[in-house]
């Protein structure tokens, strides 16, 4: 048997940055030319180590930052004049982009593509909007639809 770090996810065998015993001709002849390999030195497992250690520090930076942000959008209101016809139906309806801008006016910068709305909101009151900010952190909104006074 020999010993390799994988470079990348092999299907039955193990993760990018695994150390896996393979047979010596799996490895010599497939794993190490395709490139999804590299021999086990003492060197290289240092190296896979270090690499490891530096991307969870990374993931741990990202996702406090993330979770900042969600506690951030936690704390704020935005509320959003529209108008509204008979029965308090609203004309239009409030989307993503709406909830950005507003957002944006309070100083709180979010991309509309993370905002999660099944559907457009269409009617006036209370509602809450979920955030997805990354590293499986979600922040919520609270929004609030108000009838524009003429």
């Amino acid at each position: 048997m020999m010993q390799v770090i994988l470079k990348e996810d092999v299907h039955n065998l193990g993760k990018s940055g695994d150390l896996v015993k393979v047979k010596p001709g799996y490895g010599r002849n497939f794993l190490l030319p395709q490139g999804l390999a590299m021999i086990a030195t003492e060197g290289n497992v240092k190296e896979v180590e270090h690499q490891k250690k530096l991307i969870a520090a990374r993931t741990a930076k990202l996702s406090k930052d993330a979770q900042a942000q969600a506690d951030r959008l936690g704390a704020v209101e935005v509320q959003i004049e529209r108008q509204v016809g008979e029965e308090n139906k609203l004309f239009g309806s409030v989307t993503s982009r709406d909830i950005t801008d507003s957002l944006h006016d309070k100083g709180i910068t979010v991309d509309h593509r993370k905002i999660v709305m099944a559907e457009p909101i269409k009617t006036i009151g209370y509602h809450t909007v979920e955030v997805k900010l990354g590293n499986g952190v979600v922040g919520k909104v609270k929004v609030v639809v108000v009838p524009k006074s003429a």
